[in-house]
Formats: C-alpha cells, structure tokens, sequence
C-alpha cells in the first residue's frame, strides 16, 4: 500500500511539474563573426602572434561577451560606409551604429517580449535612424542608396500627411486666416515708411 501511494505520489507530482519550453534558436546577426578573431581591444597588439593558444582563445571572440562581439560588428559596418579611414561622424557612420543596436535589440526582443525598456531604446534608435536616412535621401541620395544596400536596409517612404477635416478645425483655420490678415494690415504702414526710405536712401546715393 505505502509503494503504492508512493507511486501515485510520484506521478501526481510529475504531472503537476511545470513544462518548460524549448527555446527556439533565434539567428543572430552576430553568427558570421568567427570565433577565432580576436576582440576588438587586442587585434592591433604586436606581441599577439607570440603569445600561447590558451591565450589566445581566451582573447578571442569565443570566450567574448555580447558586448564585445556587439563592438566588431558595429567596427564592420562602419568599415563599409565611412568616406576615409578618418571618418567617424558623417551620417553614415551613424547609420551603421544605430543599424547594429537596433538588430542588437530586435533580437533581445524575440527572447524577452516583456522588456519594454528596450523596447523604448530600439524605437528612439529606429526614429533617429529613420531622420538620418531621410536627411541622406534629400541631399545625397547615391550616398543614401549606397548606404542602404551596403547595411541592407529596407527604407520605406513616410506616409503622405492627411488630416480629417471638421468643422472645428474648418472654423479654426478661419479664424487664423483672419488674424493673420489683420496683422498685415497693422504691419502695412510700417512697411510703407520702411520702403519710402529705402528709396530716398537709394535715391541720395544715385545724385
């Protein structure tokens, strides 16, 4: 009877056991860095080549944070919009930063939906990435194209600004009108006196 009821006891606790959920692997837009680069901090020592393999692999990528891998690949994409080796403000370079904290956050999201501090953080990076394309888009636009294809970014164009006409903002538009008007007509006779002086002026200078 005791083994029994041990039994069921076991199966009633396995059946109220909280089933865990396989996390699916989520890609990462840091998989293409090998494991086998160093970080960021180390990459330019001389005395690197000479060092043991232990050492070496715990310099490298794979013994590496987020944060540090997060460093190469914003270093990579810099690399392929900066105009000169000495480049590293222009808007471009800006695009490519905030391209790479954004794909940073996006995955972070997959994995924890509920963080809406992050959230905020990826939306303000996506608003700023967003200005600085549009900028790049109205002054230099090969440069734009190319910083888009270089970063693969899809740019969609903002929506056309439409507005529900109502009555109230019929009246209110009106109204402004009206008052801008007036103004003007206030502003008429000191834009007259400013004129005829101007042209006295103009006058004395020409005699």
């Amino acid at each position: 009877f005791h083994q029994a009821c041990s039994a069921f006891i076991q199966a009633a606790r396995c059946y109220a056991r909280p089933v865990r959920r396989k996390r699916k692997d989520i890609p990462s837009h840091l998989d293409d860095l090998p494991a086998t680069m160093l970080k960021k901090d180390y990459a330019n020592v001389p005395i690197i080549n000479s060092v043991d393999d232990v050492v070496k692999r715990l310099l490298s990528l794979e013994m590496a944070s987020q944060k540090e891998k997060v460093k190469i690949k914003i270093q990579q994409l810099v690399e392929k919009v900066r105009r000169s080796p000495s480049d590293n403000g222009s808007f471009e370079v800006q695009v490519a930063i905030l391209t790479a904290k954004i794909r940073t956050y996006e995955e972070h999201l997959q994995r924890h939906p509920k963080d809406k501090s992050n959230r905020r953080r990826m939306l303000m990076a996506i608003d700023r990435r967003k200005k600085l394309l549009s900028y790049l888009r109205r002054v230099r636009y090969d440069t734009f194209e190319n910083t888009c294809k270089q970063l693969n970014i899809q740019y969609t164009l903002p929506p056309a600004y439409t507005r529900r006409v109502t009555k109230r903002w019929l009246v209110k538009k009106a109204f402004c009108i009206k008052v801008f008007q007036e103004v003007q007509k206030l502003k008429a006779p000191e834009r007259l006196r400013r004129r005829r002086e101007w042209q006295a002026r103009a006058r004395a200078a020409r005699e």
